[in-house]
């Protein structure tokens, strides 16, 4: 029998959440993504979900045909696309009867112990409620860690530490980590062993890659948080994954 996990940490990757071009974001994306959290939410999970796409959002605003390389640029971009993003997700949300709460965090927050608890109470608060999802996105205008390095990745595995969650679903624009034939890894035990596997390509509306995700996935497992990394372009992942079924790179906890 598949275990149920009660609280889970989703990350929703820019590749995932933008049109094909990277300029703006998909609303038929951002609707099935809405649909399989609220499916979730009925079912008895408590979902918080680490978004990226502010800056992607932005773009098309700021009549952008491209991410801009200038750091100032890009802040400028998510400082715009933020509201438009958080706007995408109430409107699809709505729509399975449930509100979003948005928290914009960094690292330091975390760090710092009075703004850890903070967080935590503040996002215990909301999932009591039972009708609300979480979206945290790092705060972009003012932070650079996760324009420049990240994607949220880093962040979503300290969301998952944050909450005691009993699984973190890492959700790219690939089926998971690849061997050197290109096929899919289904279980990762030993990191060492995978590490020559991961090359720090990118997508071009992304600024992470495997590295920060397979380094999110260490970081989580470590806490004894599962970890799965896999398709957020293939619909119903989220519910089998959340059944036990192996579906991309599955990271066991220690």
């Amino acid at each position: 029998m598949a275990k149920r996990f009660q609280r889970i940490v989703l990350k929703f990757g820019s590749g995932i959440l933008s049109t094909r071009k990277g300029v703006g974001l998909s609303r038929p994306q951002l609707a099935r993504l809405a649909r399989e959290v609220g499916a979730l939410v009925r079912a008895g999970h408590e979902c918080v979900i680490v978004s990226s796409g502010a800056v992607a959002a932005g773009l098309a605003t700021l009549e952008l045909a491209a991410r801009p390389r200038q750091l100032a640029a890009r802040q400028a971009c998510a400082a715009v696309g933020q509201s438009r993003l958080m706007h995408a997700y109430a409107s699809a949300f709505a729509k399975q009867k449930l509100a979003v709460a948005q928290l914009l965090l960094t690292h330091s927050d975390l760090d710092s112990r009075t703004r850890h608890v903070n967080a935590r109470n503040t996002l215990a608060h909301l999932l009591a409620r039972g009708h609300v999802v979480p979206i945290i996105n790092e705060n972009d205008s003012v932070a650079v860690e996760e324009l420049n390095f990240g994607d949220n990745d880093r962040l979503s595995a300290e969301v998952a530490i944050l909450i005691d969650a009993g699984l973190l679903i890492i959700l790219t624009s690939v089926d998971g980590l690849q061997d050197a034939q290109g096929k899919t890894v289904p279980v990762v035990k030993d990191f060492s062993a995978v590490s020559g596997l991961v090359r720090s390509d990118k997508g071009h509306v992304s600024t992470g890659g495997m590295v920060t995700k397979l380094q999110a996935a260490q970081l989580a497992v470590k806490a004894g948080i599962p970890t799965v990394i896999a398709s957020g372009r293939r619909a119903g992942l989220m519910a089998r994954i959340v059944a036990g079924q192996r579906v991309g790179t599955h990271f066991p906890a220690k």
